[in-house]
């Protein structure tokens, strides 16, 4: 409509058609740039729930593509020893000129003046025993590769780990923070109803100070919190890789605790998370690994054949063929009769010489060679044995490794399974506390208003109401964090659903 009501006013004329048209273009322009900046604050404000942040931050965090890196480091290491069992092949040639008194290798004469020389040469050689070591070396590099796998595999958790503890502390600070704020707003209602006391003289002056005092403090608790959510957010938002926190909001899912949870007992728990655990997995990988290195070194003990050879030609300038001959008989004796001798058959003499084409000079200088080579190690400073040795210690090593991870992941589990227990049982606790204080703090609060006890009182019965709240959030909270994390061990993904 609007584009068909300014191409009929531009009919006027050529001036008002102009004007039309780049009024037309500035209001394109500027709805185009009101959509933009709509979709621009659509996805700065975008809602992340837990899983959102878990695959936003493997996707983008840089050690995680560093680990991402060091496994095709190792795909290079097993491609290169595989193709370590080919045989060689390398190629030779060169391009030169002598000056001086030499022995020219292809005419076995003296040269002395400047001569060229040319060589070909390729060889080749494959290696037939060495005692298993290359297939050895292709084994451990298997293992590497698996092993860097299931590192990034653990890296990855780790991030997983530490995105799932951030994300629940900042729901923690925002369930605080609101606490805060509702803690605060009964404070101002009661300094206001108290100020009104005061003034009527049914209170004292001390009482209204007394609870504008504890208005300051819960004041101060709630820039206190506010910082701490700030600061959650930012840390969160830093372990994403994200520029900055504008915008940024997480979902807050219902955290509702059962009256009585399951939970494994830790060596339940163990027995899954063993068989699973990518850690552990590097870990008896590690352990093979070592071995194979073992089977290396032990087969420096053994004799090594291979296969060797090779073919070449080359030219020389010295190599010279006359032309333009010419044919006599010399005579080379004389007879007692005085009658000259001369040899059975014709001497032929050049008028001039060129070098022998390089073509012929291939074919007749080609070589070929082939042999079978054989080194028995009989001393060699002992350093076979003491890679022996070596690698035997690499594998005592890999096996405590080994021991030692599954003790941390067994005492991993052994915490958070006491700690789940705790945190529910003082979440029990506090929850009871909450309502006997909440109707404690309700009564304080009526008996205040009628001026049956004083500011102090009705301040103590305030701090305990505030401080079972505070516990029974912190329980709660514990509680969901050390239950995710075993249900993480258990093979399941890190989520709030419930």
């Amino acid at each position: 409509m609007i584009f068909t009501r300014f191409m009929e006013e531009s009919n006027s004329d050529y001036q008002s058609n102009k004007i039309l048209q780049m009024r037309f273009i500035s209001i394109i322009t500027g709805l185009a740039f009101v959509l933009g900046t709509f979709q621009l604050n659509a996805q700065e404000s975008k809602i992340w729930t837990l899983e959102e942040c878990i695959n936003y931050a493997l996707d983008h965090n840089i050690n995680i593509k560093k680990q991402y890196l060091n496994e095709q480091f190792q795909e290079e290491l097993l491609m290169q020893s595989k193709l370590g069992i080919l045989p060689n092949l390398n190629g030779f040639a060169s391009h030169g000129y002598n000056w001086g008194q030499r022995v020219d290798p292809f005419t076995n004469e003296f040269a002395t003046d400047r001569v060229r020389s040319n060589n070909l040469y390729l060889s080749g050689d494959v290696n037939l025993f060495s005692g298993f070591q290359q297939l050895n070396i292709i084994k451990r590099n298997k293992l590497d590769l698996m092993k860097a796998q299931y590192d990034a595999d653990y890296y990855k958790d780790d991030i997983a780990i530490s995105v799932a503890t951030e994300y629940l502390q900042t729901l923690f600070y925002l369930e605080y923070v609101e606490i805060a704020r509702n803690q605060l707003e009964i404070t101002n209602q009661q300094v206001n109803r108290t100020n009104k006391l005061v003034e009527a003289g049914t209170l004292a002056k001390g009482d209204l100070l007394i609870i504008e005092a504890q208005q300051a403090s819960e004041e101060l608790s709630l820039v206190q919190a506010e910082n701490n959510l700030t600061l959650s957010i930012l840390n969160l938002t830093q372990l994403l890789e994200l520029p900055n926190t504008e915008g940024f909001e997480i979902e807050v899912p219902e955290l509702g605790l059962v009256d009585q949870p399951q939970i494994l007992k830790p060596r339940q728990i163990f027995e899954t998370a063993i068989g699973s655990r990518p850690e552990i997995k590097s870990a008896e990988i590690n352990v093979e690994s070592s071995e194979a290195s073992l089977n290396i070194a032990r087969g420096a003990y053994y004799p090594r054949l291979s296969l060797s050879g090779s073919i070449g030609s080359g030219y020389s300038g010295a190599n010279l063929i006359g032309k333009d001959p010419t044919y006599f008989l010399p005579q080379i004796a004389v007879t007692e009769n005085g009658q000259a001798v001369y040899p059975l058959s014709e001497q032929v003499s050049y008028g001039a010489f060129d070098p022998k084409p390089f073509s012929d000079q291939f074919s007749d200088n080609l070589n070929e060679t082939v042999g079978l080579n054989l080194s028995i190690p009989i001393f060699n400073g002992w350093s076979a044995r003491s890679q022996v040795a070596q690698a035997k210690i690499g594998i005592e090593n890999a096996n405590l490794d080994l021991e030692l991870q599954k003790n941390n992941l067994y005492k991993i589990i052994q915490q958070a399974y006491n700690d789940a227990v705790s945190a529910y049982n003082s979440y029990k606790a506090s929850d009871k506390k909450v309502l006997a204080t909440s109707e404690s703090f309700k009564y304080a609060e009526q008996k205040f208003n009628v001026g049956m006890i004083n500011s102090v009182e009705y301040n103590d019965a305030k701090k305990e109401y505030n401080n079972a709240l505070s516990e029974k959030i912190q329980s709660k909270f514990d509680f969901v964090f050390r239950t995710t994390v075993i249900d993480f061990y258990m093979g399941k993904p890190l989520t709030l659903d419930r």
